[in-house]
């Protein structure tokens, strides 16, 4: 089952692409979309926020020259999954980009609901929740 409540940030320059992007989410039924055009914006977002974001999706042309985003994401708490997009150095062999712990990099100039539908997939398969334990099960093995 899906987890439609999941935060996702978007940060891309151009406010069309932004807009794109956020119709891909809206259609798989995903509304708690944040997005931002400035790096500035988006590392405000991530490090002042009070729960971290589920899902990034970035173009790598916002963060080039000032910030390794593949770094900054690998161990930062505030992202759980990130999708680096418009990235030279991914291969273009792969046209869907390569997985690298949370971060998936593609060299895409803008992602398809494809690539969406797989860095949502892995968002819901990492965060789904434990099943909870049978608390009247352990009260009737208490009592008997």
């Amino acid at each position: 089952m899906s987890n439609k409540a999941l935060r996702i940030l978007i940060a891309d320059p151009q406010h069309f692409h932004r807009m794109k992007i956020e119709r891909l989410f809206n259609a798989l039924g995903y509304y708690r979309v944040a997005p931002v055009q400035t790096l500035g914006e988006l590392l405000t977002l991530v490090d002042y926020g009070c729960e971290p974001f589920d899902v990034l999706v970035i173009n790598a042309e916002l963060a080039a020259g000032s910030l390794d985003l593949l770094g900054f994401l690998l161990d930062n708490p505030q992202v759980r999954h990130a999708l680096i997009y418009n990235e030279p150095s991914a291969p273009l062999q792969a046209a869907a980009g390569f997985a690298q712990e949370n971060a998936q990099i593609s060299p895409t100039p803008l992602p398809n609901s494809q690539l969406i539908g797989q860095v949502m997939a892995r968002a819901e398969t990492c965060d789904e929740p434990q099943a909870a334990p049978d608390a009247h099960a352990s009260l009737r093995h208490a009592n008997a």
